[in-house]
This record gives C-alpha cells, structure tokens and sequence, in this order.
C-alpha cells in the first residue's frame, strides 16, 4: 500500500528536496504553499501524515498543526512539525505534533522519522528484546 504525505512548505527549494527524497523512497505526496491550498486539497482526500512547515504566508503551522489534532476527520492522522526557530519545538509538543524536524535538516534523518511514524520499516534503532516478555 502506498502511503501518502501532504507537505505543506512555502519555500519551493525545501518543498521540491522533500518531493524528490520522499517519492524516491516510495511515498506519494500532496504539496501545499499555503494554509489555503492545503485546506482546499483535504476535500479530495485525507494524507497518511503531515508534515508542516511554521512560517507560512496565510498561517502558522503550530496552529495548523492545532487544528489538525482537534479536527475528527484528521485527529488521527500524524503531523510532523518543521521549523528553523528554536523555540517551535516546545510550541510544536504543545500543539499534539507527533514529532518536530529541526531545519535545516538532514534528509536520512527526515527519511527515517516518516517511516516510524508510518510504520513502514519498523523503529530506527533495534531494540534489545533479549529480556522482553513474551506476548
């Protein structure tokens, strides 16, 4: 099953080496610049995950983010926060994010959380199960 990632960027640079590395890695994607745009692209169909830039030109993706987590429709689904501003990442925990990327990034690093998140190659890092009970 593909999964599908709405990328809400303003910056295109950002938005088209986010579109090349995560389609390169199997994910179909719905790409926003704005607030709007992503609004009216949700009455098509729901993504798998968001993620979601803060500075934005008609909104802030904390409170985007805010709006996700408290919608029915898209409570459920992930969102991932990204900002350049240190402060975000505490405003973005307050916000229900299920996780924040710092930028500038590292694209691994981008890789990786949206597949944990996903569950699409299980944890980053193995855990060691050798003590673990049996379920």
């Amino acid at each position: 099953m593909i999964r599908r990632i709405h990328v809400l960027e303003d910056d295109s640079d950002i938005r088209d080496v986010i579109e090349y590395l995560l389609k390169d890695e199997g994910y179909e994607l719905q790409l926003s610049s704005s607030f709007s745009e992503l609004k009216a692209k949700l009455r098509d169909s729901l993504p798998d995950l968001f993620l979601v830039d803060v500075m934005l030109p008609d909104g802030n993706g904390i409170e985007i983010c805010t709006d996700l987590k408290n919608d029915m429709f898209t409570k459920h689904i992930p969102v991932i926060v990204m900002s350049a501003n240190p402060r975000s990442k505490q405003l973005s925990a307050g916000a229900c994010a299920d996780d924040y990327i710092s930028k500038p990034f590292d694209v691994n690093d981008v890789v990786q959380r949206i597949d944990q998140l996903l569950d699409k190659k299980g944890p980053a890092v193995k855990k060691d199960t050798t003590n673990a009970p049996v379920k």
